[in-house]
């Protein structure tokens, strides 16, 4: 069953320190998402968070910390629900999740794949449910906003460049508002190969994730290149309410 078309995003929100014997939390969600033939899970590791520990920042001192980690699995609604009913109950003890839409319009598990024709999904009634806000003197606020999420690999590379750095700067060339990117700490997606974050690795293909919010005009201007760029690893895209803020009368409006 092809993966391309309206999916469901799982996020399980963690702390670091969360351990069952011998292994973490999120590496056990990893594990068990890979046993289960889940499309990929990506593990982002926080380095400062608030929660029921109170304010915790990253530390060079402690061996088990409490920083805010993040497990992120896109798939099928019906292998989410599936998962969340079965291995999910059984391993989570402490934290959060949520599901939320998330349309794929890539999924290649090698550079060898036939290439798909990127192209934006439409806005669907869940957006109906953002809650309406009135914009205050300094906020402003775009409902026709596009979140953009490219997931790949660190070492991937493209033109000799890495690939996060390529996609980061042919976004800022096209006049993109600007493009985020989160490394994780372990993972694994559509060539199904787990990566972990060693102290001592001289090199490593940790899962890279990139983020993207423009307006549908911007991100239909990048689609393009990605599809050139973008050989293994999955893009994803949500329709978002955009809130700007700006308490500096000076800031250049946004072209979002």
């Amino acid at each position: 069953m092809s993966l391309i078309g309206e999916q469901v995003l799982l996020r399980a929100y963690l702390q670091s320190a969360d351990r069952a014997p011998m292994m973490s939390t999120s590496e056990r969600i990893v594990a068990a998402a890979r046993t289960g033939n889940l499309a990929g899970a990506t593990v982002l590791r926080g380095i400062m968070g608030a929660g029921f520990h109170g304010i915790v920042r990253q530390s060079n001192w402690g061996i088990a910390q409490h920083v805010p980690v993040i497990v992120e699995i896109v798939d099928s609604a019906e292998k989410i629900s599936d998962f969340v009913n079965g291995p999910l109950s059984e391993i989570m003890a402490n934290g959060m999740l949520t599901l939320e839409r998330a349309a794929v319009m890539m999924y290649r598990r090698r550079a060898q794949d036939e290439p798909n024709r990127l192209q934006l999904a439409a806005a669907l009634a869940p957006l109906s449910t953002v809650p309406h806000i009135q914009p205050g003197s300094h906020m402003s606020i775009k409902e026709n906003g596009v979140l953009l999420r490219a997931f790949i690999g660190e070492s991937d590379k493209f033109e000799h460049k890495p690939l996060y750095e390529a996609i980061v700067l042919k976004a800022r060339e096209l006049g993109l508002a600007g493009a985020t990117v989160l490394k994780g700490t372990e993972g694994f997606g559509a060539n199904s190969l787990v990566h972990k974050e060693a102290v001592l690795a001289m090199s490593s293909d940790l899962p890279v994730l990139i983020e993207i919010v423009d307006s549908e005009e911007k991100i239909n201007l990048l689609l393009p290149h990605l599809e050139t760029m973008v050989r293994e690893g999955m893009v994803t895209m949500e329709h978002v309410a955009v809130f700007i803020y700006r308490h500096d009368e000076g800031d250049q409006p946004s072209k979002i």
